[in-house]
């Protein structure tokens, strides 16, 4: 929302929603209009949701002169107010009642009528057609120049308006008219892509339901779920959809999570697991305690995250805006000239050398290659986010297929993350019960899988109380108890505070090859105890490894686990091992392995941060976490490792569109050049390679909408 303008005395933030910015052409135009306003700062635009922040000094430019320049563009600014509802309901309009819908029914009404008037009464037919040439024009004129005055005097609007205007003067009233409709036809076309695009997203809002049954004093009574309070009890029947964020206090049933992680299969899950809004709820009746406010809710981050994405530009993008912001300008000197050159050799007017010029003016229109890669990149995203493939912008989406390298954390990425003990061997004169509890009493403060495992396993022992409880990174946690210290740590901790006897290490070393991970309990000066832990593969880890390695990529395993129990995995899976590592190790490694390519680094979001900072693209695993969400590159909404093949795949899909869509515009370009120049074809044709190209290029990118996740590191449907 806006903040007023009278009472600030420096610069204010400004939020609008901007009616009709709905194509790349229209971003680009907003965006160099603000680059030349005096007081216009930090201004970021979003094709998405269609909005617009900047801050903005007054004392240099009023508001209004700033709107008005907006509405000169032919875009009407309005304060947005953050609501869901407003942005949906427009992204719903179809595309007869938009605006540039109506122009579309209007010059394309004109242009039929005209038409008839040529089979009936040929001489009206030419007023007919300039009637229609005028209309489409004139909006188009508008915007040239309110670009102009924005110092942008090479716009798209530009070219097409003194092309029809040219086509008037030189007496091809009827190509002028069908140079304005399929030039309206095209930038309808951009709108509707977009749109669809939008739409994916956007239709996950309607997954939730409107009301809730709420639970209140043994009551059940019905609530908007807009008005639901972290803390509420819902209850949620079998067939119902969940209505918050939440936890399950009571009940089991299998719930189908699909609309937030991707997950097709229903998911079994029971009291203390969390659930999302807008799964279904398959067969059982659950009490779910409401974790987060509708606003807040996961289906609500995915899309704003989304969008935040979809307003990163990749590089491709990047250039793309810059080669057409020279294109532009060099087009219409190569059409000035090709116009006057034969005129001023021949020494007169010459109608045909104007008529190419002006065709060379329409065949020059950028807008099928400023759409090609936003409409790919668009759609590419959402594609993802709707199976679970949560990208976090344009440049990380392209750098993933780039990538040569893909780096695995362990523990909670290519295992299950819920280690289990599987052996308790006492090494002194302590009983394995106390043994185990012990170190469940030392574990007791560490959210560590491991340290879990261990008071999992102690269960129904009563454990000592603990004091000075300290976690030492990567290497053990200390606690003392009555007086006497304690350390559950690693067998290299072990050995260097205590010392290991070589048979305790060879029991170790037995244990480890059996890929299980030993920590070793110890007092003041002995080891009393070792605690063997195995955490199994994911069930599509090896898949996962195998289909990376189909499309190329190296991958590699990073563990702070032991060597023997981390190669005993790789080796499982097939794939090399660096082991022992700590945080700052993985750095250094993730550096070194750049040196050969791009790396993605797979983690789970938490102890990986550095990692996943340090790669060129972070992913992290998770269903729909905040750390999942909010810290990496990437991340996989569902706990399929496989995701990450699926990645590259996507990203490889749309790069691939995004050639296609290139090829398509600049193809179809040249060869209606050298046609045009040749005197072959002319306006219309040259017109069709602009419009047809947008037409193609819109097609294509929807075509990544129907992207599937698959063996072959995805596939985009037909």
């Amino acid at each position: 929302m806006s903040r007023a303008a009278s009472a600030s005395p420096g610069p204010i933030t400004l939020d609008y929603f901007v009616e009709g910015m709905d194509c790349p052409t229209c971003v680009r135009k907003i965006e160099g209009a603000l680059e030349r306003t005096p007081g216009a700062a930090n201004a970021r635009t979003n094709l998405t949701t269609q909005s617009l922040t900047l801050t903005l000094d007054e004392t240099r430019t009023p508001r209004a002169a700033l709107e008005q320049t907006l509405r000169d563009l032919g875009h009407t600014p309005r304060p947005r107010h953050h609501g869901e509802g407003e942005r949906h309901e427009h992204g719903a309009t179809p595309w007869y009642a938009t605006r540039q819908g109506r122009l579309v029914l209007l010059s394309g009404g004109l242009l039929a009528l005209a038409f008839l008037f040529s089979l009936a009464r040929p001489p009206l037919a030419v007023w007919g057609y300039a009637a229609a040439t005028l209309v489409g024009t004139w909006p188009l004129a508008r915007k040239a120049l309110a670009a102009a005055r924005a110092g942008d005097p090479f716009s798209i609007n530009t070219l097409v308006t003194l092309a029809a205007l040219g086509a008037l003067v030189i007496g091809e009233a009827a190509e002028a008219a069908v140079v304005v409709f399929f030039f309206a036809v095209g930038e309808l076309l951009e709108g509707v892509a977009v749109g669809r695009a939008r739409s994916g997203i956007q239709a996950l809002t309607r997954l939730a339901p409107k009301t809730a049954r709420v639970l209140n004093k043994g009551q059940v009574s019905d609530l908007p779920v807009d008005a639901l309070k972290v803390g509420n009890l819902v209850r949620v029947q079998p067939g119902d959809r969940v209505p918050a964020d939440g936890t399950i206090l009571e009940g089991r049933s299998h719930l189908d999570d699909s609309p937030v992680t991707g997950e097709s299969v229903p998911v079994g899950k029971t009291v203390g697991d969390p659930v999302y809004a807008g799964s279904i709820n398959t067969d059982g009746v659950l009490t779910v305690r409401v974790e987060r406010e509708t606003r807040d809710n996961t289906i609500a981050r995915i899309i704003h995250l989304v969008e935040q994405a979809e307003a990163s530009k990749a590089p491709i993008s990047r250039f793309i805006d810059r080669f057409s912001r020279i294109y532009t300008p060099v087009v219409v000197m190569v059409a000035a000239l090709t116009a006057l050159i034969p005129m001023l050799l021949a020494g007169q007017y010459l109608p045909e050398a104007l008529y190419r010029g002006v065709a060379l003016l329409l065949i020059g229109c950028p807008c099928a290659l400023v759409l090609s890669v936003p409409a790919a990149i668009t759609s590419g995203l959402s594609a993802g986010a709707r199976h679970g493939l949560l990208v976090k912008g344009g440049a990380p989406l392209e750098a993933i297929g780039a990538a040569r390298v893909v780096a695995f954390d362990k523990t909670g990425t290519l295992t299950e993350g819920r280690p289990r003990v599987t052996d308790v061997v006492p090494l002194g004169e302590l009983p394995e019960e106390e043994v185990l509890r012990l170190a469940a009493a030392v574990e007791t403060g560490s959210n560590h899988p491991l340290a879990r495992a261990i008071v999992e396993r102690a269960a129904g022992l009563p454990l000592p109380a603990v004091t000075e409880a300290q976690a030492l990174a990567g290497k053990a946690v200390t606690a003392v108890i009555g007086d006497r210290p304690y350390a559950v740590g690693s067998p290299r901790y072990a050995q260097e505070t205590v010392g290991l006897t070589p048979g305790v290490q060879l029991r170790i070393q037995a244990l480890e090859e059996q890929g299980k991970t030993v920590v070793v309990l110890t007092g003041r000066d002995a080891a009393l105890g070792l605690i063997a832990l195995r955490d199994e593969p994911r069930a599509d880890a090896g898949e996962a490894v195998t289909r990376l390695r189909a499309l190329g990529l190296r991958p590699v395993l990073l563990t702070g686990d032991n060597a023997r129990t981390g190669e005993a995995i790789a080796r499982a899976l097939g794939l090399e091992v660096h082991a022992e590592l700590l945080p700052e190790d993985k750095l250094r490694l993730v550096g070194d392995l750049k040196r050969s390519g791009g790396v993605v680094m797979v983690g789970d979001g938490i102890n990986d941060a550095p990692a996943l900072a340090a790669s060129d693209v972070g992913v992290a695993m998770g269903g729909g976490t905040d750390v999942a969400l909010e810290t990496a590159d990437a991340a996989l909404l569902h706990h399929r490792v496989s995701g990450v093949a699926d990645l590259v795949g996507l990203s490889r899909a749309t790069m691939r569109n995004i050639k296609q869509n290139v090829a398509f515009a600049v193809g179809l370009k040249a060869v209606f050049l050298v046609t045009t120049l040749l005197g072959i074809t002319g306006l219309w044709p040259a017109i069709l390679s602009d419009t047809g190209a947008t037409a193609l290029v819109t097609a294509n990118a929807l075509r990544l909408l129907g992207f599937r996740p698959g063996a072959g590191g995805g596939k985009v449907r037909a």
